[in-house]
């Protein structure tokens, strides 16, 4: 006997490859319009490069020039996925990204270093009508301060002084 089968609610696989490669033409392009137009008006963003949760266009706007005057030659790719959540609109990406420090970072107001960086981290992405409505990205950033000169090298005798005058601010404030 046979038995009628039928999707369960979630992402489209076929939209969402689409989505994937549009998103990371949009990061690449380095022009905002493109990026948010694949975001819902009301998205909201969580970033580890980013001191707060954004909220809407206008904050994510606002994240994306500070982004691309510090590293006008951010660029990704992907390296896996997307991983999808059954029955959800849910879906996640591995990605790679490159970067050159080379303009002023606003927050937190670190000036350039001409240094490059090469990371990786994962999006976890949630669609409503067909936009992002929910992000969240994830990267080791104090590596990334590493690479960029912002924090001294691992195991390096800067990092040693300033590991003891962490300890030593710790133990006035006690």
């Amino acid at each position: 006997m046979a038995t009628a089968t039928t999707s369960p609610p979630g992402v489209d696989l076929g939209w969402l490859a689409t989505y994937a490669e549009e998103y990371l033409a949009a990061w690449n392009s380095h022009v905002p319009e493109r990026l948010l137009a694949l975001m819902a008006p009301d998205i909201v963003y969580d970033d580890t490069a980013w001191p707060t949760q954004m909220r809407g266009h206008e904050q994510v706007l606002a994240f994306l020039d500070s982004a691309w005057r510090a590293l006008p030659d951010l660029r990704f790719e992907l390296v896996e996925g997307p991983y999808v959540v059954p029955g959800k609109p849910k879906a996640a990406f591995h990605w790679r990204g490159r970067a050159t420090f080379t303009g002023p970072m606003r927050p937190p107001g670190f000036a350039p270093t001409g240094r490059s960086a090469e990371f990786q981290g994962v999006d976890f992405h949630e669609y409503r009508a067909g936009q992002l409505a929910r992000l969240r990205i994830d990267f080791d950033l104090m590596d990334v301060s590493r690479q960029f000169g912002l924090l001294p090298a691992h195991g390096s005798r800067a990092e040693a002084v300033m590991a003891g005058v962490q300890r030593l601010g710790a133990r006035v404030r006690r």
